[in-house]
């Protein structure tokens, strides 16, 4: 039907170029070129529509686009990679501390150490930077301690209290990065999405003194480790750095208690637009 209109429309206004009174009347050929230029580039004139037995709705509104739900990046990065491999050697480290396997325990240490180093300069030099990269690296290294401090108490190389401090610490902050995940969320906040790693929410910010002291007990945990292979014993030193471990862990969670900038809100920072205030 639409076609057989369009095909009469097109002859009605060829007999219409060829009359008279488009020949004499520039005011009428405008108007016509006008009409023809609607119908060319809008699919809309008054001609086509007075042939044509659907009218067309072309002053309907246009639906709004599906609003997005969230911001997502590209996760599967080599320094992500390689964090992953630090978490997933964790439990052969903690088998050969407690089979007594100090050798091993040394060289997996070793690898820990390497690939972290190695992670974080690939994710600088590189541009490969991730928000759960923020999350996963800190993640990683909570897991070695958790593994270390563990495996290590069994063994009777560190004391308890010092654990109970490093791993009460560590539990405290992994609930308030799981209330923050859920609030800082994008709706829907359904179960999937709130696993989806692809889909950042917040960016964790460790505070300064954070990082002297993960440092500060990934080297105790280090010297106990090796401790019992070397020619000589270290106890007195090992006591000593173990209650500057048990200071700066205390003080280390209560930095995050007290510091605003401790993570930030990536869904709502990227979703800005360039003329939002």
């Amino acid at each position: 039907m639409l076609q057989r209109t369009s095909i009469q429309s097109i002859r009605i206004s060829q007999l219409f170029r060829s009359s008279s009174c488009y020949k004499r009347q520039p005011c009428i050929r405008q108007a016509f070129a006008r009409s023809c230029f609607t119908i060319k580039y809008l699919g809309i004139s008054a001609t086509t529509r007075s042939f044509s037995s659907t009218r067309l709705q072309h002053n309907a509104p246009i639906p709004d686009a599906p609003k997005k739900s969230g911001i997502r990046e590209n996760i599967y990065t080599l320094p992500n990679l390689l964090t992953l491999s630090r978490i997933c050697s964790c439990p052969i480290l903690a088998w050969s501390i407690v089979d007594g396997n100090y050798y091993l325990a040394t060289g997996l240490l070793a690898y820990a150490g390497l690939t972290d180093a190695v992670d974080g300069y690939l994710a600088r030099r590189y541009n490969m930077s991730s928000v759960l990269g923020t999350v996963l690296d800190p993640a990683a290294d909570k897991i070695l301690m958790t593994t270390l401090v563990l495996s290590l108490t069994h063994q009777d190389l560190i004391p308890v209290p010092l654990a109970v401090i490093i791993l009460g610490r560590d539990v405290l902050l992994s609930l308030s990065a799981f209330y923050i995940r859920y609030s800082t969320l994008p709706p829907p906040k359904t179960w999937v999405r709130y696993w989806d790693v692809s889909l950042p929410s917040a960016e964790v910010r460790p505070t300064y003194i954070s990082k002297v002291n993960t440092t500060l007990q990934l080297v105790l945990m280090g010297v106990t480790t090796v401790n019992p292979i070397l020619p000589f014993d270290l106890g007195l030193a090992l006591q000593g750095l173990q209650y500057i471990v048990a200071t700066t862990t205390i003080w280390s969670g209560f930095s995050y208690l007290v510091t605003k900038n401790a993570f930030r809100v990536v869904s709502q920072t990227k979703n800005k637009t360039p003329n939002s205030p």
